[in-house]
């Protein structure tokens, strides 16, 4: 058992450090192996339909991350907030303990997992725990475990209680032979990061039990995610995050991109709320269960002057990072969406000047960018 508690120490040192803040939530290994359950051969199961007098019940793994706690509050609003479960492995804070429901979950747990299913009538899955591309090139054994053991518990429970189960995947599940401007739902995808790599998995597996088992599996490629309330985890696209806070702090930004490289981004508004159209769409309007979805697409340089705009003496200065370039160049420059738009009728709300004006509206009660404005 050396290789599980050599993953369960490096589980731990992960969550005692200062915390990726990137979206997802690392979870602990308990037990590597084939859980003791397996999905009848002539299983056919449909997810559940809901009137407007019965809402979904929802589970969200992995939920003190970037995206789980602006979505549970954005599903609590709609469905009601007893009906929306946030779950991690981590104590939350008390503002998000005490806004609703919060249970402890470990997603490579699936005895406990069913556990929660079953006793709190889940309808709907939101899978949001994995570990990211950095963390996970650090420690490829554990974002294994986590990234594919964990999904697959999450696939079979899902199958075996009619879920509705969403997975998230990313700019990251394409590689350089893929088409880069614009990349299509539909193309190579040769990814050289392990997280990317568990995310084409998810993607297969998903699309694999809706065809097998009739599980009602939908997924969706989310570009760059910026966000004002969460601090830079050191991923790839994490500067877009990073500039406002220097530009607020110091008036100092140094990136690690060069300033020409285009990738597509999104504000987590615009994030959430695809999740949630995605997942209320009428499933005879989907033409397939992963869909790419695009707001906008900038470069560093780009940014910095639309920045510049709110805080004029900002010095922008790039030291480039040669593993995140190169995972840069891999990945997508501009993503083609119109799949979505045509299928469930997606369209974003924040473009780059809509971006950088919400962020600061939300970080820019500094003096330095009152002085600006």
């Amino acid at each position: 058992m050396p290789v599980i508690r050599n993953l369960g120490r490096a589980a731990s040192q992960l969550l005692q450090s200062s915390g990726c803040g990137c979206g997802v939530s690392l979870v602990p290994v308990r037990a590597i192996g084939v859980s003791p359950r397996q999905v009848a051969s002539d299983a056919s199961f449909h997810s559940v339909t809901f009137s407007e007098s019965d809402h979904p019940r929802v589970l969200i793994t992995g939920g003190l991350g970037q995206l789980g706690v602006g979505l549970a509050k954005l599903l609590r609003k709609r469905f009601g907030k007893n009906n929306v479960i946030l779950s991690d492995i981590r104590k939350p804070a008390d503002n998000v303990f005490y806004s609703g429901p919060f249970i402890f979950a470990d997603i490579l747990d699936y005895k406990n997992l069913r556990e929660i299913v079953v006793n709190n009538r889940i309808t709907w899955l939101f899978h949001y725990s994995a570990l990211l591309s950095a963390v996970g090139e650090a420690n490829v054994p554990l974002a294994r475990a986590v990234n594919i053991t964990g999904l697959h518990n999450i696939l079979d429970i899902a199958a075996e209680h009619n879920l509705r189960l969403f997975v998230p995947s990313t700019i990251g599940a394409f590689g350089p032979t893929s088409p880069r401007d614009p990349t299509p739902d539909l193309c190579i995808q040769r990814p050289r990061t392990i997280y990317g790599v568990s995310k084409v998995h998810a993607e297969l597996m998903g699309e694999y039990y809706h065809y097998r088992y009739g599980l009602d599996f939908r997924c969706l490629r989310y570009p760059g995610i910026i966000s004002a309330d969460s601090q830079p985890g050191g991923g790839t696209t994490d500067y877009a995050v990073q500039i406002f806070h220097d530009a607020i702090k110091t008036g100092k930004f140094k990136c690690y991109l060069r300033p020409d490289t285009r990738l597509p981004m999104m504000y987590i508004d615009d994030c959430l709320k695809a999740t949630l159209e995605v997942m209320e769409a009428p499933a005879e309007a989907l033409t397939m269960r992963t869909y790419n979805i695009s707001a906008m697409s900038f470069t560093p340089e780009e940014l910095a002057q639309e920045v510049q705009k709110y805080v004029p003496e900002l010095q922008v200065t790039y030291n480039v990072d040669q593993v995140r370039q190169a995972i840069a160049d891999s990945w997508p420059m501009n993503f083609d969406d119109s799949n979505a738009r045509r299928d469930w009728g997606w369209k974003h709300d924040y473009d780059l000047p809509e971006l950088v004006t919400t962020m600061f509206s939300y970080l820019g009660s500094d003096s330095r960018i009152a002085q600006a404005n």
